[in-house]
């Protein structure tokens, strides 16, 4: 009789987890408690970074490897995984071991982070059935959310544009769809009304046109004020204190001599000039009390000039740190964002597409965002952020926000801080990796805000590998919107069908098409093209909208073989 080769433990239809990171661990925790899923994680060690949280996961095996290699794969019985997620620190690595599971399993969908999202539109090309998420792209509309005071995001970003809800009365300039009719109800509002003309909630494309009031009560240019502010930016107090030490010391040894009437005033006066040029000598016709008085102008004299030299160079450096803004009219009203790594760059650019005033605070010169905020005309304090003065040449004593999100929670706490002792009312919103830090932060510090990126990105993370891509959340009265991101795959219902079969009333809108999984979209698609392989729509719908043009654009799953019990 054949022996029937032994399965590994885990069950058909499992999901693989890649990685010890707070993201690893979040999407471990999002599938097991809400989706009710068996979860395999493969890590390095059960005892660094989140290994040891993971491994108290309920319906969680923990399966340690050094690397992410096909022996790795198989001890979690990979070739029977009905999706893989990949969400590693290193995006190579990521990619390696995505076509390392693809080699394993070719019907198993695979989730991968990389925060290069115009990169992962092109990888997710090599793969039968991937989807590829940036962590800081799903976490950056709830910081802005946040930073406005908004409850929830009410904007989000696809395919390079800033979409965000409005009223038609408010006659935004580029509408893309109907969103709702609220008149009847506000609770139950009417989703996607055909005609959508008939919506009087709109989705629109942030075009930077001002829609917050504060941008309109900016101070008065006061020019005296404002040289004064920015002196005292970018001049060194101590310095400062030495030249005018030296001045007085110059000055009151000038009025000494004219009044020892030994010489008179303007032949002191000259000697003064002298001294300062270096070619004056002590005049030996002078008593012993004058000529003691002309030695300490003259060593004062010769000290002013390199005193004045620093002072001048030390200004030219802090205000070359201090970016442009310290050469620019004072605001107020505005958001401060403190790191422009790959969360910050989002949370400006979309901050800056809803036309909010931003000021960028930096410490590296070459971090990813400096290009955006330069090309958008955005002013940039490079400094340190923990600093009082970095955040005063940012001038948050006059800003309505602070919105810190570098990689490191220190940093970012003491930002936080700092700019509370500045400004009390003022608005923080921290990015803290640490869960439980971020409790007692807002414990003991009473900062009402405190969001974690892996916590924010989880949920989108976890929609991916159950086959569901969403992009962004919408808040509709009680209800949400989702849009999603929809690939056309081949013998799919949808193949060779005509773009409006995709559109459901009151349950889902194509946006946007992109073709054959081209990198630009169509933001205005004809009704009548017809769908091929590859295409993928940006879809606006309701939860069951989505499922239902989801089903419709993947492949027939094959008929199982018949078996004899």
């Amino acid at each position: 009789m054949p022996t029937v080769p032994r399965r590994r433990s885990a069950m058909r239809g499992h999901l693989v987890v890649c990685g010890d990171t707070p993201l690893a661990f979040r999407l471990a925790d999002e599938l097991t408690k809400r989706y009710l899923q068996d979860v395999a994680v493969i890590l390095p060690s059960k005892k660094r970074n989140h290994g040891p949280q993971i491994a108290r996961l309920p319906r969680v095996k923990v399966h340690e490897a050094l690397e992410l290699n096909d022996e790795a794969f198989r001890d979690v019985n990979a070739e029977a995984a009905r999706a893989v997620a990949l969400v590693g620190n290193s995006e190579v690595g990521n990619i390696h071991a995505a076509l390392r599971v693809q080699e394993l399993n070719p019907g198993a969908r695979l989730v991968i982070r990389m925060s290069n999202t115009s990169l992962g539109a092109r990888i997710r090309t090599l793969f039968n059935d991937c989807a590829v998420l940036s962590d800081g792209a799903m976490a950056a509309p709830s910081f802005v959310a946040a930073a406005l005071g908004d409850p929830a995001p009410s904007h989000v970003r696809v395919a390079g544009r800033t979409l965000y809800v409005a009223r038609r009365s408010d006659r935004p300039k580029t509408i893309i769809c109907g969103l709702a009719d609220t008149r009847r109800s506000e609770g139950n509002p009417r989703l996607l009304p055909d005609p959508h003309e008939t919506a009087n909630l709109v989705l629109a494309v942030a075009d930077k046109t001002p829609r917050d009031p504060l941008s309109a009560h900016r101070p008065r240019h006061r020019p005296f004020a404002f040289l004064a502010r920015n002196l005292r930016l970018v001049l060194n107090r101590r310095l400062m204190q030495v030249v005018l030490v030296l001045l007085a010391v110059i000055v009151i040894g000038t009025v000494a001599l004219s009044l020892s009437g030994e010489s008179g005033f303007s032949e002191s006066l000259y000697l003064v000039l002298l001294d300062l040029a270096g070619a004056a000598n002590p005049d030996p016709s002078l008593g012993g009390a004058a000529k003691t008085t002309q030695v300490i102008v003259t060593l004062a004299s010769l000290a002013l000039v390199p005193a004045i030299t620093a002072a001048v160079v030390d200004a030219v450096v802090r205000a070359r740190l201090a970016g442009p803004l310290a050469l620019s009219e004072p605001i107020s009203g505005h958001i401060v964002v403190v790191g422009l790594g790959a969360v910050g760059v989002r949370v400006v650019a979309q901050l800056n597409d809803l036309g909010v005033p931003v000021v960028c605070v930096e410490m590296n010169e070459d971090a990813v965002g400096v290009p955006l905020a330069r090309r958008e005309g955005l002013p940039i304090v490079f400094g340190d952020a923990t600093r009082k003065e970095t955040l005063r040449s940012a001038w948050v004593s006059t800003c309505r926000a602070v919105v810190t999100v570098t990689s490191d929670d220190i940093t970012n706490l003491e930002a936080g801080l700092n700019s509370r002792d500045l400004k009390d009312n003022v608005r923080v919103v921290l990015r803290l990796f640490d869960d439980d830090l971020a409790a007692r932060v807002h414990r003991n510090f009473h900062i009402p805000v405190s969001r974690s990126v892996s916590f924010l990105a989880a949920p989108a993370f976890a929609a991916a590998m159950m086959e569901r891509q969403i992009i962004g959340t919408i808040p509709v009265g009680r209800g949400v919107m989702l849009i999603a991101d929809v690939p056309i795959a081949q013998g799919s219902e949808l193949e060779g069908r005509p773009l409006s079969d995709a559109n459901q009333r009151g349950e889902s809108r194509v946006l946007a098409v992109g073709r054959r999984g081209g990198q630009h979209f169509d933001w205005e698609p004809q009704d009548g093209y017809l769908l091929v392989r590859g295409d993928r729509l940006i879809v606006l719908a309701t939860r069951a909208g989505i499922g239902h043009v989801r089903a419709r654009s993947i492949a027939p799953a094959p008929e199982a073989p018949w078996q004899p019990r």
